[in-house]
């Protein structure tokens, strides 16, 4: 017998390095999608649930949106805007940010747009540009920018009926 111990070679080592290295160029992009679509995921998750503070807003005032800004250049800015009017309705104040906004949302107080078309309006009869009177496909409420970078529309939208989808479809 041989007094030789067992031991990997120096190009075993290499081969196993170069296998770790593949694996893992492979996984880092499919992992940041995964985490990209979450992220869109929890989004649309904040939208329903400000649509539900919207409701509830709604039974308070006679079914009448208010007269909304449509967004703030900084928080302190004082105009009636989402995350201050419909604030109350909401446990959570995080619901007003995207998961996937960068900063937006800590400079203005909120990641998303009110549709100011909107304002005024009583809910049974609303009108969006005198074209579309439908609820399902009136947006009350989107991203301030595109946002989800693997979504093919990239913004998520609220609908008046209280759907929250990805992309706009009129």
């Amino acid at each position: 017998m041989s007094n030789r111990r067992a031991a990997f070679t120096l190009v075993e080592i290499l081969v196993v390095a170069a296998i770790i290295a593949v694996l893992a160029a492979l996984a880092v992009p499919a992992l940041a999608r995964i985490q990209a679509q979450g992220l869109a995921s929890k989004c649309l998750s904040n939208l329903r649930e400000i649509g539900v503070g919207i409701n509830l807003y709604l039974n308070d005032h006679n079914q009448e949106l208010p007269t909304l800004e449509a967004g703030r250049h900084s928080r302190e800015e004082d105009v009636p805007v989402i995350d201050t009017v419909f604030a109350e309705y909401l446990k959570d104040p995080h619901v007003f940010a995207c998961p996937a906004d960068p900063k937006l949302a800590r400079l203005t107080g909120t990641s998303y747009f009110w549709n100011p078309a909107l304002n005024g309006q009583r809910l049974g009869s609303l009108n969006f540009l005198h074209l579309v009177d439908e609820t399902s496909r009136i947006p009350i409420l989107s991203d301030k920018e595109g946002w989800h970078r693997y979504s093919a529309k990239k913004v998520n939208i609220l609908y008046a009926d209280g759907h929250a989808t990805r992309g706009l479809n009129f």
